[in-house]
């Protein structure tokens, strides 16, 4: 089995390979040992799916002690390195974020997304750029204390609150939260939400950070986004929906008569 530093290593390096790294997200162990046994290089929670599958909804509605004793869990049960969607991170003051991260690096993962949202009910719509990247700054600085160089996948919910039609007017807004979130200590920059090409290999190019973007069930190929500049591909909550909806199905059968 290897070491948290060594996990922590293999997942840096696979943000830099010939080809983007691409996570299939996972919500429980089961799952987590089946992409593993897939062939995947890497781990990666999404918040949406696990809500889901411990019986919550998103939004930080799973309470942080179950997020984090279901992430050990998660990572006892496979020898890759493991990434947590810790929504926008579980405490309003940037001291108890802090404390917070502590916990999630003892919990065994190498890395974490971080969202420049507010949760559900603790105000609206995105924190102000300077108060992201301050959130940022905090968890650098707690993480190197104790794992240096622990992964932060900085999350921008700018396409996510705006309409397709209206990212391309959005475009320097998210390449100066990429900026500063680079500075803040962030290690690579997530803009789910995003998928026209043109825009997304705008983003790239402007990034001092490696970009992360969402795939769908949709995808054709990775190929297109690799020579777009993209170093992170993830799938959501999508794998997930997916297998719901097989049960459901199955379970609409056995309801039917005869």
């Amino acid at each position: 089995m290897p070491t948290q530093t060594e996990k922590l290593a293999q997942f840096s390096r696979l943000h830099s390979g010939d080809r983007p790294l691409v996570l299939v997200n996972i919500w429980d162990a089961g799952s987590a040992r089946t992409v593993a046994a897939a062939g995947a290089a890497a781990l990666a929670t999404g918040s949406a799916s696990v809500g889901g599958a411990l019986g919550f909804g998103d939004k930080e509605a799973v309470p942080l002690d179950v997020v984090l004793d279901h992430i050990a869990g998660i990572v006892r049960a496979v020898d890759l390195p493991v990434s947590l969607d810790f929504e926008a991170g579980y405490a309003a003051s940037e001291a108890g974020l802090a404390e917070n991260i502590r916990r999630v690096i003892a919990a065994g993962v190498v890395g974490i997304n971080l969202e420049d949202g507010y949760p559900a009910g603790d105000g609206t719509g995105m924190r102000p750029l300077e108060e992201a990247a301050a959130r940022i700054r905090a968890v650098r600085a707690a993480a190197d204390a104790v794992l240096p160089g622990f992964w932060i996948n900085a999350r921008t919910d700018i396409c996510l609150n705006t309409k397709p039609a209206e990212h391309d007017a959005q475009l320097a807004a998210i390449i100066a939260r990429a900026e500063a979130y680079a500075a803040a200590g962030a290690s690579s920059f997530f803009v789910p939400g995003l998928r026209d090409l043109a825009l997304i290999r705008q983003v790239c190019a402007g990034s001092p950070l490696p970009v992360n973007v969402m795939s769908g069930p949709e995808a054709t190929g990775y190929g297109p986004l690799a020579e777009a500049g993209v170093r992170r591909i993830s799938y959501g909550p999508h794998p997930w929906r997916a297998v719901m909806a097989a049960l459901t199905s199955y379970a609409q059968r056995a309801a039917e008569p005869g």
